[in-house]
């Protein structure tokens, strides 16, 4: 998960290996034949849900769990209604649809070469 352990519950979700323990665990119903198909995919769209809007630090366990079990079902949510290609989550997809991205220090080196030559 993409934040510090301040709930016991997000210690206890780093541990997870397999998607559908976190829906178990989070209680979000699924349809398995969308999870089979997608379920990197929908784990890594939680995830960068959790990383744009975090946990806020000041709400109760409960909260907290139901602010998570909100970003699963939207996570899973995408990919019922649209598929990995869509919705783009992985790199390997976004090159394929021509979206590159380039890191700052790849750009610090290209910049630092053209000032030598």
């Amino acid at each position: 998960m993409p934040q510090k352990t301040m709930y016991p519950f997000l210690a206890q979700m780093e541990s997870f290996s397999a998607t559908e323990e976190f829906f178990a665990f989070l209680g979000v119903d699924y349809e398995p034949a969308v999870v089979n198909v997608s379920r990197l995919h929908i784990l890594k769209r939680f995830q960068q849900y959790l990383r744009a809007v975090p946990v806020p630090p000041d709400v109760c366990e409960d909260e907290a769990r139901a602010h998570c079990r909100q970003l699963l079902a939207r996570a899973y949510q995408d990919f019922v209604k649209s598929n990995a290609i869509t919705e783009k989550v992985f790199k390997v997809f976004q090159d394929a649809a021509g979206v590159q991205t380039v890191g700052v220090d790849k750009l610090r080196a290209s910049l630092r070469e053209r000032t030598r030559t």
